[in-house]
């Protein structure tokens, strides 16, 4: 009896951690990045942090594709204690963008004037990267570091691994009283 007990509850279990995490969504999603500037050398060498949000309804993950404002593009960085968003980008409504490549990001193309610029080649101003540029005069562009994506957790993957954990950590916390007692 009890092992039939501990069998169901490992499959009510099992069921719940699969179904969060490999849960596909239907419609489309907000999708979250943090990112992180590695500025090395320069005036401020030091790591800055941000973040980007998109609605990923219109990606098709085949070829180069962008997403910019129009598609719920918002970004937060954080650089010299000044908060930026994207409206602080030069030519907001065009810009910021995100790049992907076959669904993965390649990265933003983000410029704020006289401050910084974050990019791949800047010949190439529609196809974002990991580069970090500082501005100087709104003229001199000088490379000083690299930026580092990563895609943030969805709540209900992390959510159904958490309930999957406790979910096994009581069945095992009930299998040792079980010892104890019989």
């Amino acid at each position: 009896m009890k092992l039939v007990k501990n069998l169901g509850i490992a499959t009510i279990a099992a069921t719940i951690s699969v179904a969060a995490i490999g849960a596909k969504p239907v419609q489309a999603a907000l999708v979250n990045y943090g990112f992180t500037v590695n500025a090395t050398f320069g005036n401020n060498p030091g790591q800055y942090f941000g973040s980007f949000q998109y609605d990923d309804s219109t990606l098709t993950n085949t070829g180069l594709e962008t997403l910019g404002v129009e598609n719920g593009l918002a970004v937060a960085f954080n650089y010299l204690g000044t908060n930026y968003t994207e409206v602080d980008d030069t030519d907001f409504d065009s810009f910021p963008i995100a790049s992907f490549n076959n669904g993965e990001v390649l990265g933003l193309s983000y410029f704020v004037a006289d401050q910084f610029a974050i990019g791949g080649d800047l010949n190439t101003p529609d196809v974002g990267g990991n580069k970090f540029y500082v501005i100087d005069q709104s003229v001199n562009t000088t490379e000083v570091g690299t930026v580092s994506y990563a895609k943030v957790p969805e709540p209900l993957a992390v959510g159904g691994t958490a309930i999957a954990g406790v979910m096994g950590l009581w069945m095992q916390r009930k299998k040792r009283t079980t010892k104890l007692v019989g």
